[in-house]
């Protein structure tokens, strides 16, 4: 079923319910709700879906899919929380920001579907929120759409080529051959599977990086090695 045969409102809660499921794009979830509720596709039939019938959908496309991000895929399906102007939803605003403005700052990323929460799967997320962190101050200095990759390209490695200039990057969840890219490229992956605002989140970070940042975070931050082994001991006595 072509995507301008679905009326905008199935369309919206399809696109919205595809970035609730990991990895997972409106084509993929198309594929599944085609075979669950047989076309036409309509509000009616989607309100009727449970999550058994769309877990044993194409062969179980979605079975390995946590029950919980299912039942908000199903939420959405349904209409729950779901308003026609989502489509149109505002971008946050960002602040300027000039390399070396903020010495011994990081670069995060945020996978995020609204405003500024950490909401997003790395692999279906709408956008990545970019945020400069240092001890004293956060400023969100870009907002990047994560967009379609082109045919050929592969889907997790375009994602990751987006946020490569990051050092951390911050998702409700991201698989293992995604997770293994995005390490490659050198950023560190936190999982946040009750997701939550990014404002708040680099607070959070602000205090860590400028108190005694855990081994992990002063090598995403540049330390040397004997400097990491200082900051593991001092964690080690403080325990």
């Amino acid at each position: 079923m072509a995507a301008d045969k679905l009326s905008p409102e199935v369309a919206l809660r399809i696109g919205l319910a595809a970035r609730a499921l990991p990895d997972t794009d409106a084509k993929r979830l198309m594929t599944v709700l085609v075979d669950a509720c047989g076309l036409p596709i309509t509000p009616t039939k989607l309100g009727r879906l449970k999550v058994p019938k769309l877990k044993a959908a194409a062969d179980g496309e979605l079975a390995e899919i946590e029950v919980q991000h299912l039942k908000a895929a199903l939420n959405l399906l349904k209409g729950i929380g779901v308003k026609m102007d989502q489509a149109e939803e505002p971008l946050p605003d960002t602040q300027p920001y000039s390399e070396g403005d903020m010495p011994g700052s990081i670069r995060v990323a945020c996978a995020s579907n609204h405003d500024t929460q950490i909401d997003g799967h790395f692999g279906s997320c709408a956008r990545f929120l970019v945020y400069q962190v240092s001890d004293s101050e956060s400023r969100l200095i870009d907002v990047r759409a994560a967009g379609r990759p082109p045919e050929e390209e592969d889907k997790n490695a375009y994602r990751a080529d987006l946020i490569k200039d990051c050092q951390l990057l911050y998702t409700v969840s991201i698989g293992g051959p995604a997770a293994a890219k995005i390490v490659r490229a050198g950023i560190h992956p936190v999982k946040m599977p009750n997701s939550g605002e990014a404002g708040e989140t680099m607070e959070t970070l602000k205090g860590v990086i400028g108190t005694n940042p855990p081994p992990w975070l002063a090598k995403v931050m540049g330390f040397k090695a004997e400097e990491r082994v200082r900051f593991a001991t001092e964690e080690e006595e403080t325990a």
